[in-house]
């Protein structure tokens, strides 16, 4: 028994690891087509790339191992039926489900990593992977200055290259707008050639200008707005260095996201959850004391009232009717605007529930997510495993179609789950398990019948089944409804 559960393992963790990595690397290609302009153009060192991709892939984990335990729980039952090595096994009298116990077994690990996983590796990476992200998106296009085009991407300086030399480096007609004094343009140096270059460090760049002249206004001057002093100066070398320190990697502080519901564990969700629950009851308890004293407060407003009790007011109905026509307007204007500002004060507080309880709603998804990833392990391998047993059918192929079918229907019923449970539709608890309650009752059918040796994808039985509904002859009947029958038609009768 111990050799054919190590022959079982041994199938199916060739298969587990090449469809884990399969899958990652698919929706990492997939993140790099999303994100390829943040990257592309901006002079981003190999290893912040390399660390960019790895905190990426970490981030994929929850999507690519439920895939990958279906898929190669699927082929690997696939291929020990199409090779007949099932059969073989049942023949000696050891059932599908002692075959599936080491499979069950590592599942339940599996789950247990997958937990773990969500639990304290999820967090951390999320947090390196968004900061990092952020940063790269921030950061600047290297310098590319082109021909004919005003360059303004350096801080508080504008340069205008009008021709390129074919080493790259030399350069004509340039034109450099210095903007340090925010004055506007009152100081252009203008060449007809130089040399472009950075420093070894790339901190810097350097122009070295040759046979120019460099136009200055002197608006700081007393009489500048009356005389107009303007200056020109030649120059047969001149040297500009622009700082490139803007054009630099900036590492965010990770304190300022860590506090991130996405960030954060089990524990710190369930103190952030009660916290924002007991926030939010506080401010609607508040709310929900103050409006009887707030409404008071508007009543206090009329000269003429009367009270019933102690909380109740009620106006005189006879007071609208006594007063004359410019003090019935005012009082009429006066309770109007009294109503529109009670009204925009309980429009602003629903709002500022309503956004609460979707950010307390966040938290919930998020701590429901990290329990429905290990279950969802399970409940896949109950799905591949038996399907794989049923249809006996190995490779790519196949059980590849099937699996993905299998997984769009769990990754569609999951995202309208959290949807729903995001948008209120539904409470988060049964919008976050929605897609293992439908993939559940599935998995046991599927097992029950692999276990039961139940010819569920057997064709005979299929088209036996399918030959006892007479098709043509439904069809014939309803094309002529008034025939009652195929035999031969009944003789006229003689009059």
């Amino acid at each position: 028994m111990k050799k054919i559960h190590a022959l079982v393992l041994k199938s199916y963790a060739g298969p587990l690891l090449a469809t884990f990595f399969i899958a990652l690397f698919v929706l990492l290609m997939q993140f790099l087509w999303k994100y390829i302009d943040d990257l592309v153009g901006k002079g981003l060192e190999w290893y912040i790339i390399a660390e960019l991709m790895f905190y990426a892939s970490s981030t994929f984990v929850p999507l690519a191992l439920p895939l990958a335990i279906l898929l190669s729980s699927l082929m690997t039952f696939g291929n020990l039926g199409e090779h007949y090595e099932l059969v073989a096994m049942k023949s000696a009298g050891i059932s599908l489900r002692s075959i599936m116990k080491p499979l069950i077994v590592l599942s339940v690990f599996i789950s247990g990593f997958a937990f773990y996983f969500s639990n304290n590796i999820l967090p951390v990476a999320n947090l390196k992977f968004k900061a990092l992200l952020y940063d790269v998106r921030q950061k600047k296009l290297a310098v590319n200055i082109k021909e004919g085009i005003f360059y303004n991407d350096l801080e508080d300086y504008v340069i205008r290259v009008g021709k390129k030399g074919k080493d790259g480096n030399t350069i004509y007609r340039v034109m450099v707008y210095n903007h340090t004094d925010h004055k506007g343009n009152i100081d252009v140096t203008v060449a007809d050639s130089g040399i472009m270059q950075s420093t070894p460090d790339g901190r810097f760049l350097l122009f070295t200008l040759y046979d120019g002249y460099t136009y200055q206004e002197k608006v700081d001057q007393k009489n500048a707005k009356e005389a107009f002093p303007f200056q020109r100066t030649y120059f047969r070398e001149q040297k500009r260095k622009f700082d490139l320190s803007t054009f630099e990697l900036n590492r965010t502080d990770e304190e300022l996201f860590k506090n991130n519901y996405e960030m954060l564990n089990i524990k710190q969700l369930n103190y952030f959850i009660d916290s924002l629950g007991i926030s939010l009851h506080n401010r609607r308890q508040g709310l929900a004391d103050n409006f009887a004293q707030n409404y008071k407060s508007y009543l206090m407003m009329d000269s003429v009232y009367r009270t019933a009790g102690d909380t109740a007011f009620i106006i005189h109905p006879a007071f609208i009717d006594s007063l004359s026509g410019d003090d019935k307007l005012i009082v009429t204007s006066s309770a109007l605007s009294a109503a529109r500002n009670l009204k925009r004060n309980l429009e602003f507080q629903a709002q500022t529930f309503h956004s609460s309880e979707e950010f307390l709603r966040k938290h919930k998804v998020v701590w429901h997510r990290k329990f429905t990833l290990s279950f969802a392990c399970l409940v896949l391998f109950f799905i591949g495993a038996p399907l794989g047993a049923i249809i006996r059918k190995g490779g790519l192929g196949m059980p590849a179609v099937i699996s993905i079918l299998f997984f769009i229907l769990y990754h569609i019923t999951s995202m309208i789950g959290q949807k729903s449970a995001l948008k209120g539709a539904m409470e988060v608890a049964p919008g976050m398990w929605l897609s293992s309650v439908v993939l559940l009752p599935l998995g046991i059918f599927l097992t029950y019948k692999a276990t039961t040796d139940s010819p569920l994808m057997d064709m005979e039985i299929w088209n036996k089944v399918l030959g006892k509904v007479n098709i043509f002859k439904f069809i014939r009947k309803r094309k002529d409804p008034n025939r009652v029958s195929d035999g031969p038609s009944a003789p006229t009768p003689q009059i």
